[in-house]
């Protein structure tokens, strides 16, 4: 019941889905990400809980933190595992808790520490912005797919600071979105893609993912989804049927889409070089673990043709794309 009211008022469906009571498996994921307006320079944070299939009892909280530095190359990691009666997740507001870390509307503070590193943050954000769907509307009420996403608050402008062992890093008009991922198993193999503010239009945004899901001993076939707003229109292409008929080839580091409905075809391509990525591994509630190449300084180069006026138009970006890859 939830879920079906949640998709008229989309604020709740950024609530907490997690139920401490059920016996399944589950994860669920609030990741906060923005780029430096003119430098390769990245954040990414993520409050997460995970339980683990047939044993709520086992719960964890797990707090993220990944910064990218384009510049030197040097970029920062740091997880740590919180026991779960240490943290909360509100089903009924936007409040979550992992240990001292706090999200709230428009507010993360929280920290955490890697080795001999600390690192902690306080930051707001604002996004006058209406959420976007990956998936049909009608899909957050299905068992199937098991994994959910929702980009609550694209274009989000954060403020504040971070802090990585000894560096400061003020955050001044950083851009870039408030995320909610959940589900009771992680996608088998996917690419996945956000740019929020291109080079030369900050106020286009686009959302992509190629993902394959096993039904049984069978892996179904790539099916390419993707979102983009830009000059005032928004391109959906995420319906089942239209994401079938979508293309997407993905290597390590290199990712080729072409997407077409009636109102539009978007081909493109999203990269990063090796020294642009961290590898992270997800605990999987069914059992094992997920690889995942992640960047939030990749390129993005994409070509427009809008069929329902013939505009053609590109768009691109040198380090501002969030590209991950998961095996």
């Amino acid at each position: 019941m939830k879920i079906e009211s949640s998709l008229r008022d989309p604020d709740v469906l950024n609530h907490a889905q997690y139920d401490g009571r059920k016996p399944g498996g589950h994860y669920e994921s609030f990741y906060q990400r923005a780029n430096h307006p003119t430098r390769p320079l990245a954040f990414w944070i993520r409050y997460t809980v995970f339980v683990p299939g047939g044993r709520p009892e086992d719960a964890i909280g797990e707090l993220w933190f990944v910064f990218f530095d384009g510049e030197s190359g040097d970029h920062a990691v740091m997880k740590e595992e919180i026991p779960i009666d240490r943290c909360s997740f509100s089903t009924t507001s936007f409040d979550v808790r992992i240990g001292d870390a706090v999200l709230t509307p428009g507010r993360l503070v929280g920290g955490g520490t890697s080795g001999n590193v600390r690192f902690d943050w306080d930051l707001s954000y604002t996004s006058s912005q209406d959420p976007i769907f990956l998936q049909s509307r009608r899909a957050y009420s299905w068992k199937f797919p098991k994994a959910k996403s929702l980009v609550a608050h694209p274009l989000a402008v954060f403020n504040g600071f971070l802090d990585v062992g000894d560096r400061a890093i003020p955050v001044n008009g950083w851009v870039g979105s408030q995320n909610h991922n959940w589900g009771s198993a992680h996608t088998d193999k996917y690419a996945f893609a956000q740019v929020a503010g291109f080079d030369d239009d900050p106020d286009a945004f686009l959302e992509i993912a190629t993902a394959q899901v096993k039904i049984g001993p069978l892996r179904t076939p790539p099916a390419t989804m993707l979102v983009l707003r830009a000059h005032g229109r928004e391109y959906d292409m995420s319906s089942l049927v239209r994401a079938l008929r979508n293309r997407g080839t993905y290597s390590s580091g290199e990712w080729r889409f072409d997407a077409a409905n009636d109102q539009a075809r978007i081909t493109g391509t999203v990269s990063a070089p090796d020294d642009a990525f961290v590898d992270l591994t997800y605990y999987n509630p069914p059992g094992g673990t997920k690889h995942c190449r992640n960047t939030k300084i990749g390129r993005c180069e994409i070509e427009v043709h809008d069929k329902t006026d013939g505009r053609r138009f590109r768009l691109t970006t040198e380090h501002r794309a969030l590209f991950e890859i998961l095996s």
